[in-house]
């Protein structure tokens, strides 16, 4: 909402600003205090400079084809940066040192904030309007509290206190927003946007793509490193056989978009999704790079730019350049949130699973049992991609997908 007010390339760079100076506070970090806080503000930098990107896309290219494409771009740099990080991240912190997968942004970012005045134009909403300070203060207290308590209840127990009263407040301060945007006359989130149930639809599924992709990454780095016993760096070098055909792929999801549609293509990633996961189900306790994890990592390789290109045009449907920020925001959110209730399930069941095990076999039986665990986690991934499916192929409107039905849904 900030980019569509403030203008979208100001905001980015804004943005960029905190998430680099932040970067270089973590890698300077005196204590872990300091290390916490650091991070925390380096979360601001990346939610400003993502949504605003988005929008920024959204607003250079038309609706159709030509976004599409650009869409596919978006995509395909994101799993490329994503194949690089983890092994850039396996090096640094292997021959460097931690600080260094912090003081890596800081180039990075001096460089983004030097060509983006160069390269990106500035454009923002036409219509004037207010910014909803008590709507932004509630949500993101409320959505920060229930990423809390839901990331933290498998330490501390979904019935303690710890995890009850930030859930409590979480669901008191969303219930006031809702009240807040309801009688707000500039709304930070008009709700109405829902009235596009493409959009919507769209969020449901980013909400669960999120949760899957989390989830999937965070059961695999324990299942490599604490029972293959791979090294970090050894770890990132297999992960980018799914980031790598992630970008492989994601020139073909985007034609395939352009050309058949969203539904088709969603529905074939999320088949590909629930496919992986079934996978590793079946992962042993002692088992091999080529036969334990490659077929999933390709299946994930291929779903990944097969869900998240059509989600990503799916979420911007209809929607005029003047909510374009709005739109963005939204939808990285929800992939956020689903993140974290993600993690926070899959680790909760695997945990669960594991403590039942040890207290049966003994501390010998740790391979087994953690392999036990993750495989009855990726069962939860597997409903939640089945149900991503559903809600792809029931939520989403071929006919408001349309650039014309965009246009008029816009007015």
């Amino acid at each position: 909402r900030l980019a569509d007010l403030f203008g979208r390339r100001r905001v980015f760079l804004i943005g960029v600003v905190i998430f680099t100076v932040a970067s270089l506070l973590c890698g300077l970090a005196w204590s872990e205090g300091v290390l916490i806080a650091a991070r925390a503000v380096q979360g601001v930098g990346a939610a400003v400079i993502t949504p605003s990107a988005l929008s920024i896309v959204m607003t250079t290219f038309e609706e159709g084809a030509e976004r599409n494409k650009a869409l596919g771009i978006w995509g395909a740099l994101g799993g490329g940066g994503a194949a690089v990080g983890v092994l850039a991240g396996g090096i640094l912190t292997t021959y460097l040192g931690w600080e260094w997968i912090f003081f890596v942004n800081v180039p990075v970012g001096a460089i983004a904030f030097l060509l983006a005045p160069r390269f990106v134009r500035e454009s923002r909403a036409d219509e004037k309007k207010s910014l909803d300070i008590a709507g932004a203060v509630t949500v993101t207290t409320g959505l920060a509290l229930l990423v809390y308590a839901v990331s933290k209840a498998p330490d501390h127990g979904w019935g303690s206190a710890w995890t009850l009263i930030p859930l409590g407040v979480s669901v008191v301060l969303l219930l006031a927003f809702v009240g807040i945007e309801a009688r707000t006359k500039d709304p930070l989130m008009p709700f109405n946007i829902f009235r596009i149930k493409t959009v919507a639809g769209a969020n449901v599924c980013g909400l669960l793509l999120g949760a899957i992709t989390f989830a999937n990454f965070y059961l695999l780095t324990l299942y490599v490193q604490q029972v293959l016993g791979y090294s970090a760096i050894k770890t990132g070098l297999t992960f980018v056989v799914t980031a790598g055909s992630a970008v492989l792929w994601a020139g073909l999801a985007q034609s395939l978009t352009t050309r058949l549609g969203v539904k088709p293509v969603l529905a074939a990633g999320f088949i590909a999704m629930t496919a992986g996961a079934i996978w590793y189900t079946q992962i042993p306790a002692s088992g091999s790079f080529v036969t334990a994890l490659l077929p999933g990592y390709l299946l994930i390789g291929f779903g990944l730019p097969f869900t998240f290109i059509p989600v990503s045009i799916a979420a911007l449907a209809g929607v005029s350049h003047d909510e374009a920020g709005l739109a963005s925001g939204l939808i990285n959110t929800t992939q956020q949130i689903g993140g974290a209730v993600g993690i926070a399930v899959c680790a909760s069941v695997s945990l669960s699973r594991y403590n039942h095990l040890i207290a049966l076999h003994g501390p010998s039986y740790y391979a087994q049992a953690l392999t036990s665990g993750t495989a009855l986690a990726f069962w939860v991934l597997v409903v939640i991609s089945v149900a991503a499916l559903v809600a792809g192929l029931v939520l989403i409107k071929r006919e408001e997908l349309a650039p014309e039905a965009g246009e008029a849904l816009a007015r």
